[in-house]
């Protein structure tokens, strides 16, 4: 990571812009406008305001879970930075970095909470956008909120990542559905299905490269406590899990063009099951290629799905 000057005010915003990794928004924005896009599908309607609203309060939270795991996280992410530092794990790097501090992290990840908050109850209040509104939002936060932060800190308890599962995959789904049209389809919840899946191998993978660093810290995600090699099988049970749930929601309603859009998706993703089985991971070069190809399996699962709602 290049030096940042703090002192400058555009030093403090790329600092910022570091350490709230917008890029990582991406994984939860896009299944929510795949929510937005099927109630499209239904309606011939796209509720653009709903839409925005709704879009600012999934960034708010994940703004606010970032944030929060940088502080949080921070023993784990110094020891991971301070060996051999990975893009896809260890965090941003901000606070090992000294770029921001942890009480900062703390305070802006808090501020960030009550804003995706009020953004909730302008979405329910002015947008009359149903009684389902709340609960669902409460979700998300508190899965959000709470993944990193004591005394619940979801990442250690073995079930962080199905949280992940339940909160990148089914809530932002069924949010954006549901904020446009009133209701969740069993189609948008089977839909979700492999959106969660390859969310979940993405936090999953990215677990390897901070093995180490999180056993010495004590932070006992999944792959912690199954180790390595039977994390790889797992890793290919979410792979399969997501490979034949996107099929049967073709069958199930999906637009057939679909499945031409999947193609590149399921060939990377076989590439990267074989990779993590054949113990791939064990080269910290490999192993940063089949992060990144895990993440763009999650991406170009949900654009898949994204594109066909739209255009058929």
């Amino acid at each position: 990571m290049d030096a940042v000057d703090v002192f400058s005010l555009h030093g403090r915003i790329r600092a910022w812009m570091i350490a709230c990794r917008p890029a990582f928004h991406t994984v939860g924005v896009f299944p929510y406008a795949l929510g937005a896009l099927m109630a499209y599908h239904y309606t011939g309607r796209f509720g653009w305001l709903s839409w925005a609203t709704g879009t600012l309060a999934v960034i708010l939270v994940m703004n606010a879970t970032h944030l929060l795991g940088e502080c949080y996280d921070y023993r784990e992410d110094s020891i991971s930075w301070s060996e051999v530092p990975s893009r896809f794990a260890g965090g941003s790097g901000a606070i090992p970095k000294k770029m921001i501090s942890r009480e900062s992290a703390f305070y802006a990840g808090l501020a960030s909470t009550v804003l995706a908050v009020c953004v909730g109850l302008f979405i329910w209040i002015v947008l009359d956008t149903g009684p389902w509104t709340i609960p669902l939002g409460v979700i998300g936060v508190l899965g959000g909120i709470f993944y990193s932060t004591p005394p619940v800190r979801w990442v250690s308890t073995g079930l962080g990542e199905i949280w992940i599962f339940i909160c990148y995959g089914f809530l932002t789904v069924a949010a954006g559905i549901y904020l446009a049209m009133g209701q969740v389809t069993t189609l948008s919840m089977l839909v979700s299905i492999p959106v969660g899946a390859t969310i979940f191998n993405v936090i999953f993978a990215n677990e390897y490269p901070d093995y180490e660093s999180d056993r010495i810290a004590g932070k006992n995600n999944l792959l912690s406590r199954v180790g390595r090699e039977k994390g790889a099988w797992i890793y290919t049970l979410f792979s399969v899990a997501a490979n034949f749930f996107f099929l049967v929601s073709v069958f199930a309603g999906v637009p057939r063009m679909a499945m031409w859009f999947y193609c590149l998706t399921f060939v990377m993703s076989v590439y990267c099951v074989q990779g993590f089985v054949r113990g791939a991971w064990r080269d910290r070069s490999k192993l940063e290629s089949l992060c990144g190809l895990t993440i763009m399996v999650n991406l170009t699962t949900t654009m898949s799905y994204m594109l066909a709602f739209a255009l058929f």
